[in-house]
């Protein structure tokens, strides 16, 4: 298992997302659990955003984290572009911060490109550095022309982190985007790491036999396969304990370069760019 470093600070690679997670009274301690479980277990990166159920995932967030170390943990949320601006930032972030129920982020994300302009995100996010509010910011589904563009601007280079798409079968990003941010020290956070949006992986048999190697089940090698490279972060979402547990497992799988061989063999690597995946 390989720490991966995301704004000066070494973190477990498998993290704990929170889409559509906070919405349901019925499954709200299952969902608490689920969380808490994945702490105990090593997890330290929670991903929430205040689009996520209108802050009901960052509320249930808060509620979860209570009883550890605010030190121990990894928090990030995300701001809407039509929030992302000098005078709306602030209080999409201060209200984050209240459901949350600490006093600063580890990393807030703009959660994609909008009509404010990126030097204005930029300004307002350092400025929430500078008052101690948030630790570091950074991007999500930003691909390579809005990331270049951002890098090359006055205070760019304090961008963290990309939050994109990106499994086994969406792999897109690794013809070009991966690379640039590789060439940039600029770690990935993946999310949906372990689905793909028109077939099921599980059933794949060079897939199967992978798992039957390490004695392990598909979504691990799923998941090992999506932080193989020592810069990925994969935040996949469950409100299953057991599950959260398997996840957090997957970290202690390392893929062979015979193994990535023939995982490659079936889902190769991008020839040609493609349209950054979406949700």
């Amino acid at each position: 298992m390989q720490n991966v470093n995301i704004a000066g600070r070494e973190v477990f690679p498998i993290g704990l997302g929170t889409l559509k997670m906070g919405d349901k009274a019925n499954t709200f301690d299952q969902e608490v659990k689920a969380i808490r479980t994945g702490l105990d277990h090593g997890a330290q990166v929670i991903d929430t955003a205040e689009m996520y159920g209108n802050g009901n995932a960052e509320n249930l967030v808060g509620h979860a984290i209570e009883p550890y170390k605010r030190e121990d943990l990894f928090l990030v949320s995300k701001v809407l572009p039509n929030n992302a601006s000098k005078k709306q930032i602030p209080i999409s972030l201060d209200n984050s911060l209240k459901r949350l129920k600490t006093d600063y982020l580890d990393l807030y994300l703009l959660h994609w490109t909008g009509g404010v302009p990126i030097e204005e995100t930029i300004e307002a996010m350092e400025q929430a550095k500078l008052q101690g509010k948030i630790k570091s910011w950074g991007v999500s589904n930003f691909d390579v022309n809005d990331l270049t563009k951002l890098l090359k601007l006055p205070n760019g280079h304090y961008c963290a982190a990309n939050q994109v798409r990106y499994n086994l079968g969406d792999r897109g990003i690794d013809y070009d985007l991966a690379p640039l941010m590789k060439e940039n020290s600029l770690p990935l956070m993946a999310y949906a790491p372990v689905s793909r949006g028109d077939s099921d992986l599980t059933d794949q048999n060079v897939l199967l036999d992978v798992s039957q190697k390490y004695n392990a089940d598909v979504y691990q090698i799923l998941l090992a396969w999506s932080i193989r490279n020592g810069q990925t972060i994969a935040i996949p979402q469950s409100s299953n304990a057991e599950h959260v547990i398997n996840n957090v497992k997957a970290a202690n799988i390392k893929l062979t370069e015979e193994d990535l061989a023939k995982i490659d063999s079936v889902y190769p690597e991008p020839i040609v760019s493609e349209p950054l995946a979406l949700w």
